[in-house]
């Protein structure tokens, strides 16, 4: 992954199994900031992988996290040049094929607890879809639109 993740660019990252991050890459969930909730899981696998404070911290601040501090947390499995990322996940994948592929499948589906992620994937789509039509929302994204720092202190949570 080359320069930012923001939202679900850095959530589906949640998803995968090899994940290599070019030097300057930069990870975003900015949910809370437009007045939404996480979505893809999200709120469940990534306290689940780096902790939840750290993951609290990258959801209600709203804060990038550089490609040095996702590798060290475990976001991703490297840090590599610009120019060698899909070099390397090529590498990678190439090495994958050569393994076998059911003994592949069935270590994923052991490391994967498919029913509860997609229950929270649909809690967090309920929420979200509520959430975009709150006047909160409407004021991040009138915010955002306007390139001014949003105003939700006389608005209903």
């Amino acid at each position: 992954m080359q320069g930012n993740a923001v939202g679900i660019g850095t959530t589906m990252l949640l998803h995968c199994d090899l994940v290599y991050l070019a030097e300057g890459a930069r990870l975003v969930t900015p949910f809370v900031n437009l007045a939404l909730v996480p979505e893809a899981a999200s709120s469940w696998l990534l306290p689940a992988r780096i902790g939840h404070v750290r993951a609290y911290q990258m959801f209600a601040l709203g804060e990038p996290m550089d490609a040095v501090t996702a590798v060290a947390c475990g976001l991703a499995n490297a840090v590599v040049p610009a120019g060698e990322v899909r070099q390397k996940a090529m590498a990678a994948a190439v090495t994958l094929t050569k393994r076998p592929a059911g003994s592949l499948n069935a270590t994923k589906n052991l490391m994967r607890d498919i029913e509860r992620i997609q229950a929270q994937i649909s809690a967090e789509g309920d929420l979200f879809k509520e959430r975009l039509k709150t006047p909160e929302a409407r004021e991040a994204f009138a915010a955002f639109a306007e390139r001014r720092p949003p105003n939700f202190a006389n608005l209903p949570a």
